[in-house]
C-alpha cells in the first residue's frame, strides 16, 4: 500500500499539469452536464467574453481523462487558481463533489495571482469584470445590489472590496462568492454629525475639520448623502486580526488623511488620534502600522482595551514623490516604498508613474537601506493591501517589476473621467508598460487589484481561520 501510495504521489505532478492544460475543453465538452448540475449563478461568474468563446469553441477535444480518487482530485483542485477551481467543479459530480469538500473542509488555499478589477460602460450596472493575469483573459462577475457600477471602490485585502455606495454608506464585498457585509454606518465616524430632516431621515451631514493634533479654525462641511463620498473616504484594508479570531477593517478618510477602525461586530468606528496625513497600512499580531506623507511609520497597539501609539520609525526623504506604501516582505523586513510621478498636467488629463523608490527596513526596525532591486519579487501598489510577492511562486508575473494602479484621492475621485495610471514599471530601468491592450476599463469606479479568494467570513464569527 506504502508503494502504491508513493506511486500516486509521484505522478501528482505530471497530472496536476495535465488536468490544467485540459481543463477548459473538459469544461467545453462537458457542458451540457455542466447546465443541468450546477447553479447557473455560479456558472455565469467565470464565462468569458465573446473573444474567449470563440477560441474555446476551435479547441480540438480530447480524449476522456481517466477518472481520479476523490482524494486525488482535491489535492490536484488545491493546486489551481479559483477560475479553473471554479470550472473544475462543474464538469461532473464526482468533480464537483471533490470541489464542495475541498471548500467545506477549508483545504482550498492555494495562493493566487492578483488579478484587475474593474468596470465596462457596455456591461450591465450590476457586472464587474476580472482580469486574469495569469491567464491574461476577462470574466463577468454578476453582483448584489446596490450596483456595482454606481459605488466607489477605495480597497481591497484578502479577497474582499471595500465600497462606498451612494448614501456614502460602506460595505465588504466578495465580487467571487457574493458575500456582502454591512460596515458601521458612516454617521459614527468621529468628524461627522448626521443633519435629519422633518420625518427623521438623515439627508446631510456635518464633517469637522479637526485632528487629535490640531483644531481646525475653519466652520464645519455640509455635504449631501451622495457628495460626502467625493471628500471622507480615501483608502480601506480589511485584516486578519488572530488575537480576538475575526476581523478588523481599517479607513483611511479626510479631514487630512485620518485613521478609524472597526472590528467584527462593532456598531461604530473607533478613531485613532493624534497623527494625520496617513497613506497606507498593514497590520500583524495586533499591532497596526501606518506610514504618512512625512515617511513615518506608526505602531498603533489595537490588542488591549485601550489603544497606544508611538512612531516608530522616520525614513530619510530623498526625493519627492506621489504616495508611500509599507509593505510586509516575504523575507522578513519591511519596505517602505515610495511612488513617483511625472507630468502632472491638469489641462491635458495627464499623470504618469515613472519611478518607484524602495526602503528596506529590518526586522529589528534600526536599519534602513535604500534599494532598486527585488530580484525575483514584484509589487502591487493602488487601493489594494499593498503586496510583495515572489514571481517564482506565481510564474505569469514578471520579476523585479510594480504593477500599479491609481490611487490618489484628487485623481480618483476629483478627476473621474480623466486617464487612469495603471501599468507596469520595471525597477531596474524604471520602463513602463500596458499590462493590457487595448484599454478594458472604465475611469469610474477606479480599477484596483484584487487577490481572489472563495473563503467566506461570518461578520460575528471567525475571519483569521478561513483567511
Amino acid at each position: 500500500m506504502e508503494t502504491c501510495s508513493l506511486a500516486r504521489i509521484i505522478k501528482l505532478q505530471d497530472l496536476v499539469a495535465m488536468y490544467r492544460q485540459k481543463l477548459c475543453s473538459l469544461v467545453f465538452r462537458s457542458l451540457p452536464r455542466l447546465l443541468l448540475g450546477f447553479p447557473p449563478s455560479s456558472i455565469r461568474k467565470f464565462f468569458r467574453d465573446e473573444h474567449v468563446h470563440v477560441a474555446l469553441a476551435e479547441t480540438k477535444m480530447v480524449a476522456t481523462l481517466p477518472e481520479l480518487p476523490q482524494d486525488i482530485l482535491m489535492v490536484i483542485f488545491a493546486a489551481l487558481e479559483i477560475p479553473d477551481l471554479m470550472r473544475a467543479g462543474s464538469v461532473c459530480s464526482s468533480w464537483h463533489s471533490a470541489y464542495a469538500e475541498l471548500r467545506s473542509l477549508g483545504k482550498y488555499k492555494q495562493g493566487q495571482t492578483p488579478c484587475l478589477v474593474y468596470s465596462s460602460e457596455s456591461d450591465p450596472d450590476d457586472v464587474l469584470s476580472l482580469y486574469s493575469l495569469a491567464e491574461k483573459k476577462s470574466y463577468k462577475l454578476s453582483l448584489p445590489q446596490p450596483p456595482i457600477r454606481s459605488r466607489y471602490l477605495i480597497g481591497s485585502s484578502h479577497g474582499w472590496l471595500v465600497t462606498v455606495d451612494e448614501r456614502s454608506d460602506m460595505h465588504l464585498l466578495n465580487p467571487i462568492t457574493c458575500e456582502q457585509i454591512a460596515l458601521p454606518s458612516v454617521s459614527t465616524i468621529e468628524h461627522l454629525k448626521p443633519i435629519f430632516d422633518e420625518y427623521g431621515d438623515v439627508c446631510k451631514y456635518e464633517m469637522s475639520g479637526h485632528s487629535g493634533s490640531h483644531n481646525s479654525y475653519n466652520p464645519p462641511f455640509i455635504f449631501a448623502l451622495a457628495e460626502l463620498r467625493d471628500r471622507l473616504q480615501w483608502k480601506a484594508f480589511v485584516f486578519p486580526d488572530t488575537s480576538t479570531g475575526s476581523y478588523i477593517v481599517v479607513l483611511i478618510h479626510n479631514p487630512q488623511a485620518q485613521l478609524s477602525f472597526a472590528k467584527a461586530g462593532d456598531d461604530k468606528w473607533t478613531w485613532l488620534p493624534p497623527h494625520y496625513l496617513h497613506e497606507d497600512c498593514m497590520y500583524k499580531d495586533g499591532i497596526l502600522y501606518a506610514v504618512n506623507t512625512k515617511g513615518e511609520i506608526h505602531a498603533f497597539d489595537l490588542s488591549g482595551p485601550v489603544v497606544t501609539v508611538k512612531t516608530i520609525i522616520t525614513a530619510p526623504e530623498h526625493y519627492d514623490c506621489d504616495s508611500r506604501y509599507i509593505v510586509q516582505a516575504p523575507w522578513g523586513s519591511l519596505l517602505l516604498v515610495f511612488r513617483i510621478v511625472h507630468d502632472h498636467d491638469l489641462e491635458y488629463e495627464y499623470w504618469k508613474t515613472t519611478e518607484t523608490k524602495i526602503c528596506e527596513i529590518d526586522a529589528l526596525w534600526n536599519k534602513i537601506e535604500l534599494t532598486n532591486c527585488l530580484r525575483d519579487h514584484v509589487l502591487f501598489l493602488g487601493h489594494n493591501l499593498s503586496l510583495c510577492l515572489s514571481a517564482d511562486e506565481y510564474p505569469a508575473l514578471k520579476a523585479n517589476c510594480s504593477y500599479f494602479t491609481d490611487d490618489n484621492f484628487l485623481w480618483t475621485v476629483g478627476y473621474k473621467n480623466n486617464h487612469r495610471d495603471v501599468g507596469i514599471l520595471k525597477l531596474n530601468d524604471k520602463s513602463r508598460e500596458e499590462f493590457v491592450s487595448p484599454q478594458l476599463w472604465s475611469n469610474c469606479p477606479a480599477p484596483m487589484w484584487i487577490t481572489p479568494d472563495l473563503r467566506k467570513i461570518n461578520a460575528m464569527g471567525s475571519m483569521s481561520q478561513q483567511l
